[in-house]
């Protein structure tokens, strides 16, 4: 998508502090961070929600969710992590390309969402 702010990060025409890339998925911190630690996990192919995921989504799917622990344990977070998948207009989701948070600390996380 031309205009999607996180395929412009993917794409390197925007930087981004990087976390991890592999042929699929890109992870970085967010510019934004609700936390001492907070990274998003996100799919170099634009896919708009979680809320547009069919069946033959489910490897991507796996593929980030199965990066996530190993991510955060290179970030620090050993006692523990919080995901969010924010999705559509009342799950406040405000980049519409589907993502991930990853966030964690020393403390626990305050707040049920985050927003973006």
């Amino acid at each position: 998508m031309d205009n999607c702010i996180f395929c412009k990060i993917v794409r390197g025409e925007i930087p981004s502090k990087k976390v991890y890339e592999d042929d699929d998925i890109f992870a970085f911190h967010d510019i934004r961070p609700h936390a001492p630690v907070h990274f998003l996990v996100i799919p170099k192919r634009h896919v708009e929600s979680l809320a547009e995921c069919t069946d033959a989504d489910a490897g991507l799917l796996g593929g980030m969710m199965a990066a996530i622990p190993k991510l955060a344990r290179e970030q620090g977070l050993n006692d523990g992590f919080r995901t969010i998948v924010n999705t559509g207009r009342v799950g406040r989701q405000e980049v519409y390309h589907l993502h991930i948070h990853v966030l964690g600390g020393p403390e626990p996380i305050p707040g049920p969402m985050v927003g973006h």
